[in-house]
């Protein structure tokens, strides 16, 4: 839990003349401890504060000092009135909140969320400390992380840390914030270069494995029956011992073996006069000392499967350098203080990506880390906030309802008068202790894709808590036997996990054996705990037997599945009815686990949320409706979890006979913060998309969805733009020079009658004048309204230069999606024709993904590439520029963000299967319409003016490469145009009078552009808002309905 590391905290240098004077101060606390240990939360809280905040930290607190003060005896929320016992202010601001409880609260994770909310209230707050006082934590921001102090027992050392964090001064200058961030650098760099040692380390080892061992006859032949001796046997071999060298450095640095061991090794290997080991040899004497105990050498005990006699492993030929040099470089890092479990956890995660490069070398494959065996099956490493609060809300929340259950929480929790002669109820109290540990002891908790197990971690870290919690509770009660192994017992009852990949199930358990070894205790076999399987096809434990099911579910489309894994995603289909449409692996994975819940039992995942609105969806929504499964969902919109991942993510919760779906759109980095649920009854969900939106937004959408027509009755096309395959090729930028090729990097000829104009992305924006930069090939010929595609002789035989051109990039366009263009008729035509029998029409252009209505009107009939087109149906007679107005309107961008799929930076799809639903009026007379239709000329005239008075300005600038803030020169003032033109053309102004004539020169031009630019953006501005008003009068908004459109 600890926020900072030790060789951090060190290297800051302290007042020690004040730090001395202080201590002295604590001095006096630590006198009244007896009486702090009895009495009541309110006697003491000033006293407290005094104490420890004002004689030991350096503050002034309000009632010493009420004119200048920076600490707050209970001071209201900002938000709801409540009170804080105390605040810490910096410059008039609360920057702190204080929560204090007497010694009768063991548990100070209870008072955590009641700090929190005090700390959400203050909007510039950042540190939060709570204390019974004896135990004070310290949290920075977040609840994922804190500094914990035992008062009672402080010394001297632990006090200057509590000093240098949570005094005034560093409180002052945001001390503790500073060493966090240098704390979280330190472990990055640190994580990267343990990383890159033991992952050279590993390599090398295996190299020289494989060279001295591949083939070697000697090797025992009773073994070699039971396994072939290949290169992939020596590279499981190499992890195994790679686990094994690992376990020995995290050791020694813990104290579970004697310190230096690894040096230890090496000496007696370099001390030996009598015998000729090798380095290996002595390895393997400790690897055997390490499993069965050696009193000589004060080993204890470890078995448990990790060091357990493996003839093969032991027969294995290692050079001594490879042990020699290699592993003393791992030795040199500090695995008590500087590797945290956390940070094996990702070099763990890493590792196996590096273990399939190892794999793809001995098969002579190509290795592509973005195409890896790990991206395939959908593997991403989940952030340890995220396991956490997962944990939390699934275990945490199970163990606080049965705690109230058997009122044993901390508020019920009271201390006997008489520990040795109970009163009836405190007897009673105790036996239900005893109870709630039985009841712990028996939970199982699975995850069915653990990886490295960073989720069993997280469960076993809550688990520990919990038992310490529950130790101090029976104490509390006179249970003189109230000790117990808590690890051990937590990793022989509660903890199962799954993974198809074996190396990933080693791991698991090496890291969980990491979490729990203690001196003198021999390791817990965890060989039918952790086992490697399909969960699947093949789960090892039984359905309806786990309480918590947890965990980061694989994500992996069917595409995917059926190239990689054809014959499981047959089974799939069969098995599950989740599994429709081209769906993803961890829709099943919700199915299948939901299975494995108990009837009491909670699940929770983090997964795309993509599968509440995609057609693939239906499948599961069904299954999840059906069941009444969800219980809760938190929705992350376009908000990143993964760094390595372009993945939308929510966190689902999954338990049995819910009443209702609780949801909220949130932040991930506010997950911890207060927050209150929207919901939706079971009775509005079934299979169809479900559009989760606050019950004020669905009214909204209900009341448009009464509009009697759809996007889709009145178009009669809705259709991407063509896809050539290698636009690089086909498309060609129109310069003053002639047609550039970005494939062969030139200028080229190519007959104008080829070629047609191309629109780009940026080349559409709301109401925008349409004017293409591109051309593209167009070796299609319309006939009758339909693109026919020309023969290979016609574009030879009427297009010479073009003919040319293509075949100078044939062996290129041939290639193409495998080859599928190896042939006469196709090699040069565009890879996907969608839409070109429409191109020609007059038609409203929309851009892909999009922030805010981007739409505008092409009466030229232009080609377009990924960009979407609609097409009116003849009958209709409103017109084009009617619809235009609705659909770029703020209504249809609030109907798509509550209905489309969203997409990094807030911007969402605007594909055929979100615009065809979005509701439309019917005209009763076709004049209604001539309003709009005028708005809409008017809004591209405006846009037009402002294209050509930007580009102008643009062209004198001269510049061949415009930057983006240039582009947007009406956002700077005048110097900031000087600095960055200058910049752009790399002026350098020989003196003061250079630089004024300069600018002389173009400050008026600059001035007066800007002001047209901004006069004609302001009237754009005004139109829109016409527009809009015009819109909701058309929709029949309230005024109360209007500002949820506009999310006032």
């Amino acid at each position: 839990m600890s926020m900072f590391q030790k060789s951090i905290i060190n290297s800051v240098k302290q007042d020690e003349t004040k730090v001395a004077l202080r201590w002295a101060s604590f001095q006096k606390f630590l006198e009244k401890v007896e009486y702090i240990k009895t009495v009541k939360e309110e006697k003491y809280q000033d006293g407290f504060l005094v104490d420890i905040f004002e004689n030991c930290l350096g503050y002034t607190l309000d009632m010493t000092n009420p004119k200048s003060f920076n600490l707050e005896r209970e001071k209201k929320n900002e938000t709801d009135g409540k009170k804080a016992d105390g605040v810490i202010y910096v410059n008039e601001k609360v920057v702190g909140v204080i929560e204090l409880k007497a010694q009768d609260t063991k548990n100070l994770d209870k008072i955590e969320t009641q700090a929190f909310n005090y700390h959400a209230s203050h909007s510039n707050s950042k540190y939060i400390i709570i204390s019974n006082f004896d135990e004070l934590r310290f949290y920075v921001d977040k609840k994922t992380a804190y500094e914990k102090f035992n008062l009672f027992t402080l010394n001297y050392e632990e006090f200057k840390k509590l000093h240098l964090l949570i005094s005034y001064e560093s409180i002052k200058d945001d001390v503790p914030l500073k060493l966090k961030e240098k704390t979280n650098s330190f472990e990055q760099d640190i994580s990267k270069k343990l990383y890159k040692d033991f992952s050279n380390f590993r390599t090398a080892l295996f190299e020289n494995i494989v060279k001295n061992n591949l083939g070697n006859e000697a090797l025992i032949p009773s073994v070699l029956n039971s396994e072939a001796l290949n290169q992939q046997t020596l590279l499981r071999l190499t992890q195994k011992l790679c686990d094994r060298i690992i376990f020995i450095l995290f050791a020694e640095d813990r104290t579970l073996l004697r310190t230096n061991t690894i040096r230890e090794i090496r000496e007696e290997f370099i001390n030996q006069k009598f015998t000729n080991y090798t380095l290996y040899d002595i390895y393997k004497f400790y690897f055997d000392a390490i499993n069965k105990g050696n009193d000589k050498l004060q080993i204890p005990q470890y078995n448990g499967g990790l060091f357990a006699t493996d003839e093969l492993l032991d027969s294995l030929i290692i050079d001594d350098f490879i042990l020699n040099d290699n592993v003393q470089i791992l030795s040199n890092y500090d695995f008590a203080s500087e590797i945290s479990v956390n940070i094996l956890g990702h070099i763990f995660e890493q590792s196996l990506t590096d273990l399939e490069e190892l794999q793809a070398n001995i098969d002579n494959v190509n290795f592509d880390k973005t195409k890896s065996k790990r991206k395939k099956d959908g593997v991403f490493y989940t952030p340890e906030y995220i396991t956490r609060y997962i944990v939390e809300n699934t275990l945490g929340k199970m163990c606080s309802e049965k705690r109230e259950e058997l009122l044993i929480g901390s508020e019920t929790l009271v201390s006997p008068s008489n520990p040795k002669k109970l009163t009836k109820q405190e007897q009673q109290t105790k036996d239900n202790l005893q109870e709630y540990k039985n009841w712990l002891l028996n939970l199982k908790i699975l995850d069915p894709a653990c990886g490295s197990g960073a989720f069993l971690n997280q469960a076993l870290e809550y688990l520990i808590s919990e038992h310490k919690n529950l130790q101090n509770d029976l104490a509390l009660m006179g249970d003189l036997f109230a000790s117990y192994m808590v690890e051990e017992e937590i990793l022989e009852h509660n903890l199962y996990g799954v993974d198809i990949n074996e190396d990933a199930v080693e791991i698991a358990k090496l890291s969980l054996w990491l979490r729990t070894a203690k001196r003198g205790r021999p390791l817990t076999k965890l060989a039918d705990k952790i086992v490697c399987a399909n969960s699947l096809l093949e789960m090892p434990f039984s359905e309806n037997s786990f309480d918590v099911v947890i965990g980061n579910p694989p994500y992996v489309r069917v595409q995917g599945l059926k190239s990689n894994y054809e014959n499981e995603a047959k089974l799939y289909e069969e098995k599950f009815v989740s599994a429709t449409g081209n769906y993803d692996l961890y829709v099943l994975f919700m199915e299948q686990s939901f299975k494995m819940l108990n009837q009491k039992g909670k699940l929770s995942y983090i997964l795309p949320h993509k599968f509440l609105i995609s057609d693939f969806g239906s499948g599961i929504r069904g299954f999840l409706s059906e069941n009444k499964a969800v219980e809760s969902l938190l929705h992350f919109g376009s908000e990143m979890v993964f760094e390595d991942a372009s993945t939308y993510t929510c966190i689902i919760n999954l338990s049995h006979n819910n009443k209702k779906l609780d949801f909220k759109s949130i932040s991930p980095n506010d997950i911890f913060n207060p927050f209150e649920y929207d919901s939706i009854s079971y009775e509005n969900l079934n299979s169809d998309k479900w559009n989760l939106s606050s019950n004020d937004i669905t009214k909204v959408l209900e009341k448009i969805n009464l509009q009697p027509l759809r996007v889709k009755d009145v178009f009669a096309k809705i259709f991407q733009g063509a896809k050539t395959g290698s636009d690089d090729i086909f498309l060609l930028l129109s310069t003053e020079k002639g047609f550039y090729s970005k494939a062969l990097n030139k200028i080229v000829e190519v007959e104008k009658d080829l070629l047609k104009p191309m629109l780009k992305g940026e080349d559409i924006s709301r109401y925008k004048n349409l004017k293409n930069r591109y051309f593209v090939i167009f070796p299609y010929i319309l006939e009758d309204g339909k693109a026919k595609p020309m023969s290979e002789d016609f574009i030879k035989d009427n297009y010479p230069k073009g003919y040319e051109y293509l075949k100078e990039n044939e062996e290129f366009l041939r290639g193409r999606e495998k080859r599928r263009f190896d042939n006469p008729k196709d090699w040069f035509l565009f890879s996907r024709n969608q839409g070109i029998n429409y191109f020609h029409y007059h038609k409203i252009i929309i851009q892909e993904l999009s922030f805010g209505s981007n739409l505008t009107y092409d009466n030229v009939g232009m080609c377009h590439a990924g960009q979407y087109s609609m097409v009116k149906k003849k009958e209709i007679k409103e017109d084009d520029k009617f619809y235009l107005t609705l659909l770029n309107s703020s209504l249809m961008w609030f109907f798509i963000k509550n209905t489309s799929t969203e997409f990094r930076g807030g911007y969402f799809a605007y594909q055929t299967k979100y615009i065809e639903p979005f509701p439309l009026p019917k005209l009763d007379s076709l004049e209604k319409q001539e309003p709009f239709i005028q708005k809409a000329d008017l809004m591209l005239e405006l846009n037009k003016k402002l294209q050509e008075l930007k580009q102008n300005f643009i062209n004198e600038l001269n510049l061949e490469k415009i930057p983006t803030k240039l582009q947007k020169f009406e956002e700077l003032d005048f110097d900031d145009f000087v600095k960055e033109y200058a910049k752009a053309k790399k002026l350098k102004f020989a003196d003061k009078l250079e630089e004024r004539n300069f600018k002389n020169e173009w400050q008026r031009l600059f001035e007066n552009d800007k002001k047209e630019v901004l006069e004609i953006q302001n009237q754009i501005n005004i139109t829109d808002k016409e527009i809009d008003q015009m819109v909701y009068k058309l929709y029949d908004l309230t005024p109360d309905e209007i500002k949820i459109v506009e999310g006032l």
